[in-house]
């Protein structure tokens, strides 16, 4: 696991938070915890935001058992190569087009998660209740997740792939907890502001994802990526 592909986790994290405070700010203002206790208001929300990552890691364990697969295939490279040019074509569709792709039964299923969300947010108010919150808020269509799920099936491994989504996940961190102390002090404009400079991150994931599946032995931007039959050679070398 290189230094570069933990770093562009968290990067891509970092980026994200653009996106968080735009999108996700409305749920977590709505968060009840300002009659809380100092000490109580900090967990609960603490709850909440490692409900997310916790949801984003699991993700990453799923799509790491597919890109683990495409790994051994032998396939890494030329799909570290496709999954940047879908990238590029779906920022293209959505931003220039205002065309997104969902399936119908996504649609349902997201409208479900956001009710059974709507029924903890007024029901639970302990621990467990934040968790799960933070779980289901996981599991919400966005787009900067889905870039970096893209980003993640092109590990090596499975604890590449999980431990991508986890500093995701703590990328985001920062700005959320912020936003749930001093939300009420960005302004909507703000937030506009700071979606619109989304498109730019992902087509730059969507290039560098790309250049590592062009394989050009660039340390950190396109590093030599190992193929299973070299792994193999190398073994019957040994011996």
């Amino acid at each position: 696991m290189s230094i570069a592909w933990l770093i562009g986790g968290m990067s891509i994290g970092l980026v994200s938070s653009l996106h968080c405070v735009g999108m996700c700010g409305p749920l977590a203002l709505a968060l009840p915890v300002q009659h809380l206790p100092k000490a109580v208001r900090l967990f609960s929300i603490l709850c909440y935001h490692f409900g997310r990552i916790l949801t984003y890691a699991l993700l990453g364990t799923i799509v790491g058992v597919a890109g683990r697969g495409i790994y051994l295939a032998g396939f890494q490279q030329s799909f570290s190569f496709t999954i940047g040019i879908v990238v590029l074509a779906l920022v293209l569709m959505y931003y220039v087009y205002h065309y997104a792709i969902q399936p119908r039964w996504m649609n349902g299923f997201f409208t479900t998660l956001q009710k059974w969300m709507l029924k903890i947010l007024q029901s639970e108010k302990n621990a467990a209740g934040f968790l799960l919150l933070g779980m289901a808020n996981g599991l919400l269509p966005c787009g900067m997740v889905y870039v970096a799920l893209a980003t993640a099936i092109t590990g090596s491994t499975v604890d590449d792939s999980t431990l991508f989504m986890m500093l995701f996940g703590l990328g985001t961190l920062p700005a959320m907890l912020a936003l749930s102390y001093f939300g009420h002090l960005i302004s909507l404009k703000i937030r506009y502001r700071l979606r619109q400079a989304i498109p730019v991150f992902i087509a730059i994931t969507g290039v560098m994802l790309i250049l590592r599946g062009l394989n050009l032995n660039i340390p950190y931007l396109s590093p030599k990526l190992e193929t299973i039959g070299k792994e193999v050679l190398h073994c019957a070398t040994a011996f």
